[in-house]
């Protein structure tokens, strides 16, 4: 439409125009909250992402982002696909200068000590940047559905995220009324750490039944010495360092034969990969540690000590 003949228009008739442009422009922009409250806004779908978390690189994939993703940190190995993803560094440090050469025009990152100040050099770019930490394992379906509008595929956002609902839900009423077990959960043996009750695994511990024996530890990752646990006298202990327990892993506690998790044969070994990651595999990972808790209740039969 020419300047001349949009002007000549009929006042009330110009004017409706006017109004429908102005809606439109304020429907099209796409604002949501992250993680940390913080207001996400984009002015259209996001094309060019960069994940900076393992856990992120799932999330893309479950709402269809993954042909956006133009970058990824180490350890974007799931699914298969993400391996071909290039890589821009890892949790403790990436890249910037390659992650502006991506020209991304969303960054989704997970916010931790080691990479904040670099999130800080990304953040005054002017690049939006989404902040994913669920604290929760409901808050994985929330994170699905909140990246889903970010980036325009809201229906199979929406369906991925009601399908882990209904198992989350199956899940916790089966484990509702289970007895307590108190466990170590070791993620790592050398040096030995376990995560606190700050970190989302604490919440498939609890859905399960389980109880963390360092959950009121103020540091989400902290180390912790062999005497410590031997103290707690854990019911179970569950490793995801490692898939064998000859190798060093869970194996270690055999050396302390009065310990009740060796006593009782509850050493127990999960996939990491599913447990400490905040992606929608969590769910799976949340069930088979389920499993394990249950095998050291049935373990309590015929035993006194």
């Amino acid at each position: 439409m020419k300047i001349k003949s949009f002007i000549a228009l009929p006042r009330s008739l110009l004017l409706s125009l006017l109004l429908g442009m102005a809606s439109f422009s304020a429907t099209a922009a796409i604002s949501v909250k992250d993680d940390y409250g913080y207001t996400v806004t984009m002015q259209k779908p996001a094309q060019r992402i960069i994940s900076m978390a393992p856990h992120v690189t799932e999330l893309l994939f479950a709402v269809g982002g993954g042909n956006r993703i133009v970058g990824a940190v180490s350890y974007s190995d799931y699914p298969e696909a993400a391996k071909k993803i290039p890589g821009i560094g890892d949790n403790q440090e990436v890249d910037i200068e390659r992650i502006i050469a991506m020209k991304p025009d969303l960054l989704v990152v997970w916010r931790h000590g080691s990479s904040d100040k670099q999130v800080e050099q990304l953040r005054k770019l002017g690049i939006p940047l989404f902040y994913s930490e669920p604290h929760k394992l409901d808050d994985i379906p929330r994170s699905l559905i909140v990246l889903g509008q970010l980036l325009g595929t809201e229906k199979q956002a929406n369906l991925v995220a009601a399908e882990l609902r209904k198992k989350l839900q199956a899940l916790t009423e089966k484990y509702a009324s289970h007895s307590p077990v108190r466990l170590f959960y070791q993620v790592w043996d050398k040096p030995l750490y376990t995560l606190s009750g700050q970190h989302i695994i604490s919440d498939a511990i609890r859905l399960c039944g389980g109880v963390n024996i360092f959950a009121s530890t103020k540091i989400m990752a902290p180390n912790v010495g062999i005497e410590a646990v031997l103290q707690e006298d854990p019911e179970a202990i569950i490793g995801t360092a490692e898939k064998n327990p000859s190798d060093g892993g869970v194996a270690m506690w055999k050396r302390y034969p009065t310990m009740m998790a060796v006593k009782r044969n509850n050493l127990f070994l999960v996939d990491g990969n599913l447990l400490n990651r905040a992606g929608p595999r969590m769910i799976d990972g949340t069930e088979a540690l389920c499993v394990k808790l249950d095998q050291a209740r049935a373990n309590r039969v015929n035993r006194t000590n």
